[in-house]
């Protein structure tokens, strides 16, 4: 039996995302959530945290629960754009009271930010589209997470989230950077 490429996993999980319905990728998101936060309790020296937010249209796991409560605790809070010239990640700081509009991709990005360094980030929210038991993923296939979570320092906290369960196995590439954590509505992995 021929061993899946990430290619048959994008493709795969991309179906798969597109045929779960909306309210209930939110419920999931809830879920989600509520793992997040009773993770973190037990973290309270977590202050600056990296959030992707989500396309609609790709089912993406709904970070803004996650951001309100952040928000709510005081933690400091940073968001990416992307820099079209160089294909890499720029990481803004996240005003309390963003208000956000959708890029020509549909991310939303907040209206009013500032371009920081990464230097302070604790923990990174990894978008994907499937993960595995050792904490390889496979996102869209860009390269942009990758790239940008090679340039942070390693004691990051690299953490996914998934409506779905995890692979098996996922073949990674030399490039790809594992997750720390991965958290499902029902649990969180540790790798």
């Amino acid at each position: 039996m021929k061993t899946k490429t990430k290619a048959d996993f994008r493709s795969e999980y991309r179906q798969l995302r597109k045929n779960v319905p909306h309210d209930r990728v939110q419920e999931m998101s809830r879920q989600i959530c509520l793992q997040f936060l009773n993770w973190l309790e037990g973290h309270p020296e977590l202050q600056h945290f990296h959030l992707f937010f989500p396309i609609d249209r790709f089912n993406e796991v709904n970070t803004f629960f996650i951001k309100e409560h952040l928000d709510s605790m005081g933690k400091t809070l940073y968001t990416s754009q992307t820099n079209k010239q160089s294909t890499a990640l720029e990481t803004l700081l996240l005003p309390k009271e963003a208000e956000f509009f959708r890029d020509e991709w549909g991310i939303p990005v907040p209206q009013e930010s500032i371009k920081v360094s990464p230097s302070k980030i604790q923990l990174v929210l990894v978008p994907l589209l499937a993960f595995d038991l050792q904490g390889n993923r496979v996102g869209f296939g860009k390269g942009y997470y990758d790239s940008f979570l090679a340039a942070l320092d390693e004691k990051v906290i690299k953490m996914g989230l998934s409506i779905f369960h995890p692979e098996e196995r996922i073949d990674p590439e030399p490039h790809d950077v594992r997750l720390d954590y991965c958290i499902t509505p029902e649990k969180i992995f540790t790798f």
